[in-house]
C-alpha cells in the first residue's frame, strides 16, 4: 500500500493543501471546525507526517541531544546518577513531543563528531552532562547560538544556564555532622578536581574544619568505586589514627567502607563514615551508609524545564536545589 500524502488529506477533509498542511505543524491560524475536519481525514487515512519536509516547515527536528562527557564504560556502569538522570530527562521530553539523541563525547575525536553534528541542524537543543575543566563543548556549542543547558555548574566561564544541587552546602553539614558527633581526625575521599562538584564539596569540607580547628587530610578519587576503595587505603597509611571519612560521592564510600574492613577498622566504632548522593545501595551496606540526599530524577527535570524555557525566549536562572542529610548507622 502507498503512503497515504498531505493532497490525499486535504482532498479528504476538502480543504487546500496549505490549509491542511497548517494543521498538521500546529499553526493555530486555523478554525476550529477546519482543524478538526482535517485530523479526521489523518485518522481515517492513517496519515503520518514526513518528519524531514516537517523540519523544512517548522525549522524544528523535535529532537534534544543529550551529551554526556564521559566513555560508555563509566555511563553504563554501577554508577546510577547516569541512567537516573538519562531516564527522567528523557521521560520529561517524551511528555512535550521531543526525543532524545543520546551521544558520549570523551575524548577529542568525539568532541569534534558531536560539535559537527550539533552544528549540521540534527536537533534543537543540547543538554549537557558530567562536564570536565578541559572539556571544549560548552564554550563551542555557545559560539554555534543553539540552545544549551547543563547538568551542573560548567567548569569554564560561558554563560550557559544550568541545574546544580547544592554541592558545598551539602558537604558541610555532612562533615558538621562529623565534628558535632566528636570526631577529631575526619579525612575526606575528593571527587576528581577537574569537576565543579569535585571542587565544591572539597571546599564544604575544608570549610567546616577550618572553622573546627581540625586539619584537612585529603585523598582524591574519580567517584568510582575502585578508586575510593584505592584512596581510603591510601588515608589510612598516612593516618591511621583517623576516626572519621567525609566521601565525595556514595560509589567511592562503598569502596572505602570494603578498604576500612578488610584492614580491620570498624565503623562507626573506629572510623565514621559519610557519603554524598544517597544511591539506593547506601540502604544495604554493612553498616547502612549515612549520606547526602541530592534529587537527581528533579535536577534531570528541571534541565528540561530550562531548555524547553530557552525555546520560547524566556529569561532563565541558574537553579539550585537543596540536600539532605540521611542519618544511618555508619555515622
Amino acid at each position: 500500500m502507498r503512503r497515504p500524502t498531505l493532497e490525499a488529506v486535504a482532498a479528504r477533509a476538502g480543504v487546500s493543501r496549505a490549509t491542511a498542511s497548517r494543521v498538521v505543524n500546529g499553526q493555530t491560524t486555523v478554525a476550529p471546525h477546519i482543524r478538526d475536519a482535517v485530523q479526521r481525514a489523518i485518522d481515517e487515512l492513517g496519515y503520518v507526517p514526513n518528519s524531514a519536509a516537517r523540519s523544512l516547515v517548522t525549522q524544528r527536528t523535535d529532537s534534544i541531544a543529550l551529551v554526556v562527557s564521559e566513555p560508555g564504560t563509566r555511563v553504563f556502569s554501577e554508577d546510577p546518577m547516569f541512567s537516573t538522570a538519562i531516564r527522567s530527562a528523557s521521560m520529561e521530553l517524551e511528555a512535550v513531543n521531543k526525543q532524545v539523541v543520546l551521544m558520549l563525547a570523551s575524548s577529542p575525536k568525539s568532541h569534534a563528531r558531536v560539535e559537527r553534528y550539533i552544528s549540521g541542524g540534527h536537533v534543537d537543543g543540547v543538554m549537557l552532562i558530567s562536564m570536565h575543566g578541559a572539556d571544549p563543548l560548552p564554550s563551542a556549542l555557545s559560539r554555534l547560538r543553539v540552545p544549551v543547558v547543563s547538568y551542573g555548574r560548567p567548569a569554564v566561564p560561558v554563560d550557559i544556564p544550568f541545574v546544580d544541587n547544592d554541592n558545598v552546602g551539602g558537604a558541610e553539614a555532612g562533615v558538621r555532622h562529623l565534628v558535632e558527633s566528636g570526631r577529631r581526625r575526619i579525612a575526606t575521599i575528593a571527587g576528581p578536581q577537574d569537576m565543579i562538584a569535585g571542587q565544591d564539596r572539597l571546599t564544604g569540607y575544608r570549610n567546616v574544619l577550618r572553622d573546627s580547628d581540625r586539619r584537612s587530610i585529603v585523598a582524591v578519587g574519580d567517584f568510582t568505586r575502585e578508586s575510593g576503595a584505592v584512596a581510603m587505603r591510601q588515608l589510612l597509611g598516612d593516618d591511621p589514627g583517623l576516626d572519621a571519612v567525609f566521601v565525595a560521592n556514595d560509589l567511592m564510600a562503598v569502596g572505602a567502607l570494603q578498604s576500612l574492613r578488610q584492614a580491620g577498622r570498624r565503623v562507626p566504632d573506629d572510623v565514621a563514615v559519610v557519603g554524598f548522593d544517597d544511591i539506593e545501595a547506601a540502604k544495604y551496606t554493612e553498616p547502612p551508609l549515612t549520606t547526602l540526599r541530592h534529587p537527581v530524577a528533579e535536577q534531570a527535570a528541571a534541565m528540561v524545564g530550562l531548555l524547553l524555557e530557552l525555546f520560547e525566549g524566556g529569561p532563565t536562572e541558574p537553579v539550585i536545589m537543596p540536600t539532605e542529610l540521611v542519618i544511618r548507622e555508619s555515622a
